[in-house]
């Protein structure tokens, strides 16, 4: 990692040199901005434009002050590697130096982890289209902040650097969302459920192929116009999401919908996201295990328990953290849903043992609910406690690497290659 005392003026020197390159190339940019779903979200709208222009959108989830200008010189993240950071100051002069092909769209991700954090990227690039996630009542990095409502003013804040009638991708039924773009000069698209949606969702199933559980099927209607498409690799309602914010974006650049969905059939939910792998004893994971906030595991557990299974549901919950003064009640909340959705409760964390007593209380019995004190110990039990064709949720915020439990439970650890975490500069990290 780079010592605290020389980040900020790196920081400043990427920032500076990634602003003459937008200058320089004058790229389209696309933001993705919100509290859940940005990665997902990214990707799938980098799969819909990439037939029609040189696109290129942020690795993986690299939305700082750092991964958005990695993204705008096209070089991957050099963590600590001084010879990597050399690579990087060759690919910046060439871009500024010499004749360059480069993308004509930039699809950035971009989020927050303190105030302040947004303008500082929004001082490299001014998007051109803006693409705003779910906004929940708790959001992620809320300890950091004075309110809820200023991590959600903050993450909405690339909407209001829109040209006027630039166009503006919301949820239907994100009540901020919608409170805060009647601000903006924008051009709004909606997507969601909701009737007025430009992109409407009208149904998710599961989707079944070959007698296994590989995704979900979702039936759209794309300004009146009805098709279906099918998600592979993922479950849950939200996983409808990003393609349909996606088709509310080609709609809004006069992309043709045959195109948008040939387009979209190649977008793959990202690792960690819901993914479905296979488990040991026929089992099915649900790796969810990239991070957690409060209405994303509340969204998973629906996943949960709505998913096809002949054994029981497991819920493996990790620390859901930087909530601050919410972390309890927010921890208890969901224990008192987890006793609703699943069979056994498997808490992870010093903070997630309030989900397995809340579930305790809300009646799940006492020797179905566990706790364990990190990711370590966690995998080290587990495994013992999955049957024959249980499906298994695994879920925490990302420095409790819940990755490391989903590994131990893999049927093919070849499948390891798929989790989150997997470089080298992960694997030596401590829990």
């Amino acid at each position: 990692m780079i010592k605290r005392f020389i980040k900020a003026p790196v920081a400043f020197l990427l920032a500076f040199f990634a602003r003459r390159v937008i200058v320089r190339y004058r790229p389209r940019v696309v933001m993705v901005t919100g509290s859940v779903g940005k990665t997902s979200t990214k990707d799938a709208v980098a799969a819909l434009l990439s037939q029609h222009y040189f696109v290129r959108a942020s690795e993986k989830s690299y939305n700082s002050e750092f991964g958005m200008p990695f993204t705008i010189f096209g070089v991957a993240n050099p963590w600590g590697n001084p010879f990597a950071w050399f690579a990087v100051v060759r690919s910046i002069i060439a871009l500024l130096v010499l004749p360059n092909h480069y993308p004509n769209m930039l699809v950035l991700e971009v989020g927050a982890d303190r105030p302040g954090d947004l303008a500082k990227l929004l001082s490299i690039a001014t998007p051109d289209v803006v693409v705003v996630t779910r906004l929940p009542e708790v959001p992620v990095h809320v300890e950091a902040y004075a309110s809820p409502e200023q991590v959600r003013e903050e993450e909405f804040s690339p909407a209001f650097a829109l040209a006027p009638g630039a166009p503006l991708i919301i949820g239907s039924e994100d009540p901020y969302a919608r409170r805060y773009a009647d601000r903006t000069a924008a051009q709004v698209y909606l997507y969601g459920e909701a009737a007025e949606a430009t992109a409407r969702i009208l149904k998710n199933n599961f989707f079944i192929e070959h007698g296994i559980l590989s995704g979900m099927k979702t039936e759209m209607a794309i300004d009146g116009t009805h098709t279906s498409l099918v998600i592979r690799g993922s479950v849950g309602r939200t996983q409808a999401l990003p393609p349909a914010a996606a088709l509310a974006l080609a709609h809004a650049l006069s992309i043709p919908l045959a195109e948008a969905i040939s387009s979209l059939a190649r977008y793959t939910p990202p690792a960690g996201r819901a993914r479905l792998l296979a488990g040991i004893h026929e089992s099915i994971i649900i790796d969810d295990s990239y991070n957690a906030s409060p209405a994303a595991v509340e969204e998973v557990l629906h996943t949960l328990a709505d998913a096809p299974h002949t054994g029981r549901r497991i819920a493996v919950l990790g620390d859901m953290l930087e909530l601050g003064r919410y972390s309890v009640a927010e921890h208890e909340r969901i224990g008192r849903l987890v006793a609703q959705y699943a069979d056994v409760v498997v808490s992870v964390g010093i903070r997630a043992r309030k989900i397995a007593e809340a579930a305790h209380a809300a009646g799940l019995p006492q020797e179905h609910t566990i706790s364990f004190d990190d990711s370590y110990a966690a995998a080290d039990a587990v495994p013992a406690l999955v049957g024959r064709g249980d499906v298994i949720l695994v879920k925490g915020s990302q420095s409790v690497r819940t990755e490391r439990i989903v590994e131990v439970l893999l049927k093919n650890p070849a499948d390891q290659t798929l989790l989150v975490r997997q470089e080298p500069q992960w694997k030596r990290r401590s829990a």
